[in-house]
């Protein structure tokens, strides 16, 4: 059976309605239904493991981890490699089939749980199983606002695990709402219901990950990091895990080349424990998808440690090496699990046969304003506030991309008045962070908390302005949410401040094409979710000048 491609989970999806012929990110139809399949086992596993806990027996972190992973793998841009998505099937549907021997009574699980193809009856049952076997398209579009959600959950979560942190009810959660979109009965108010749960076990995951980044590299703090190039040649890192820079870090000193970090590995400047490897010179590059130019321009070998790989030109391509959830054909994968120690001698002797990175800018850009540095600050700014010197916050946090809309940002950002700093975290803050803005009293008025894994510290940030004011309401603080979105991580994001009873959020470029009409409405109506127009009118209707 030949498989008919959709996908819908990015922003850039073709017409804002989905990608039927080959994915604008660059992902082929038999990958994209591979990508399916793996979901669905996956809720099919997690349909198992929910009644092996609802029955009072135990579920192994490495069923947890595998769980995890799987959906990471999905993620947009993570994995174009159609033999390793195929292997993680296989690998779950095995496991499935063991754990289904554990319970004592199967009666009642679903579809998926019982399903235990061959490789060869894979292209079929994607074809069956894929977005649209949803029918209904409320009900879809619930499904996939929650499933989409959790594949955020699962990043944050993944990222905590390489670091030994681990919160069992938090997969627990997620494998139970996982299996939730499996079930018919579920009305469209109960699918609300759990996207807003969701939300909060966001808020949770992103906690655990923020505790275990800190606890193994201390607190961000203000740290000007160089944009520049050394004489040396180097390895390039981009993703998001930093437990891979650790150890390539560890294992390049002495060798004689040097380490950047690219997109939103930049953050990775502000923890204190990276400042003591004097080859840790600088950021290379912008967002993810200048990757194509950058990345021939850098010379040296790139690790790509999560998502977002651009599909790479010849030029490079064999210098492109993958690690973890990532992968792409023809690029050499780096093995090693979660506790295991990777080794990366293949990227460390390239390097050194490599010229140095071309320049392509030069000069210092600061962040490090994650939420222990800004509370540092707290009466710095409530003072600045009090005099009116402060007058807002602009929350502008999430993804870049390519789309020539996204020019609105920087727009945005140049015509807000000189009384309002932005709160930011994610690469969207390339879009207006080597602006020169200036500061207030002191206080940058681009306030960078780092990755969009970090987007915990603006939700923190605003809570404890809301106490320090004395405020019922969080919507009550002088903030405006102008949020950009790409991927999943940003829907668990935003499914986060939803549940923390944050409202008015705009999101841009466009809405999510997996809103249906009645969803959206609800958003709009519940929440004041709301669309971008141009910059100009927004600054008016925001800021009322």
């Amino acid at each position: 059976m030949e498989n008919k491609m959709f996908c819908y989970q990015c922003q850039e999806t073709a017409g804002c309605k989905g990608c039927t012929q080959s994915g604008v990110c660059g992902k082929k139809p038999d990958v994209a239904a591979m990508q399916d399949l793996l979901v669905y086992a996956t809720k099919g596993l997690s349909a198992v493991t929910t009644a092996l806990r609802q029955e009072g027996k135990e579920v192994s972190l490495d069923i947890n981890h595998l769980i995890t992973l799987n959906l990471f793998t999905t993620i947009t841009n993570a994995n174009f490699h159609k033999e390793a998505i195929i292997a993680r099937i296989e690998e779950t549907l095995s496991v499935k089939e063991g754990l289904i021997r554990q319970l004592a009574d199967s009666s009642g699980l679903p579809e998926a749980a019982l399903w235990s193809g061959a490789r060869e009856e894979f292209a079929a049952k994607a074809a069956e199983t894929g977005v649209l076997s949803t029918k209904d398209q409320d009900i879809r579009s619930l499904r996939e606002l929650i499933t989409y959600g959790l594949k955020g959950l699962s990043a944050y979560s993944k990222h905590a695990n390489v670091l030994l942190a681990d919160d069992p009810e938090i997969d627990a959660f997620l494998q139970k709402a996982l299996a939730a979109t499996l079930e018919d009965a579920l009305t469209v108010n109960d699918l609300t219901a759990l996207a807003l749960e969701t939300g909060s076990w966001g808020v949770k995951a992103m906690a655990l990950l923020d505790q275990a980044n800190t606890k193994a590299y201390g607190n961000p703090e203000i740290t000007s990091v160089n944009i520049g190039t050394g004489s040396r040649p180097g390895i390039l890192v981009s993703g998001h895990d930093l437990r891979d820079l650790e150890m390539l870090l560890e294992q390049t000193q002495g060798t004689g080349v040097d380490v950047y970090t690219h997109s939103e590995m930049l953050p990775a400047h502000y923890y204190p424990a990276f400042k003591k490897y004097p080859n840790f010179v600088g950021n290379y590059g912008n967002a993810w998808w200048k990757q194509k130019e950058e990345f021939e321009q850098f010379n040296g070998p790139i690790l790509m440690t999560t998502n977002c790989i651009v599909p790479p030109k010849d030029s490079y391509k064999n210098r492109l090496y993958t690690t973890g959830a990532a992968g792409y054909p023809g690029c050499s994968h780096i093995p090693g699990g979660i506790g295991e120690k990777k080794d990366f001698t293949p990227l460390i002797n390239q390097a050194k046969t490599c010229p140095p990175p071309t320049p392509i800018e030069e000069g210092q850009i600061i962040g490090g304003f994650a939420h222990a540095q800004v509370l540092a600050l707290a009466d710095k700014i409530v003072e600045a506030v009090k005099s009116g010197a402060i007058k807002s916050f602009v929350v502008m946090a999430g993804c870049d991309g390519r789309a020539k809309s996204r020019e609105y940002y920087t727009e945005f950002a140049k015509g807000l008045p000189k009384d309002a700093v932005i709160l930011t975290a994610g690469c969207a803050k390339y879009k207006y962070n080597k602006l020169n803005l200036g500061d207030i009293n002191g206080i940058p008025r681009v306030l960078d908390a780092g990755q969009c894994n970090d987007s915990y510290s603006l939700a923190v940030i605003a809570l404890k302005l809301k106490e320090v004011f004395g405020l019922e309401d969080i919507n009550d603080l002088p903030i405006i949410y102008n949020i950009a979105w790409y991927e999943q991580k940003a829907v668990i994001v935003l499914l986060a401040l939803l549940s923390l009873g944050v409202k008015n959020i705009h999101l841009g470029p466009t809405l999510p094409a997996f809103l249906s009409p009645n969803v959206a409405n609800v958003l709009v109506e519940n929440f004041g979710i709301g669309s971008i127009t141009t910059a100009e009118q927004d600054l008016k209707t925001f800021l009322g000048n």
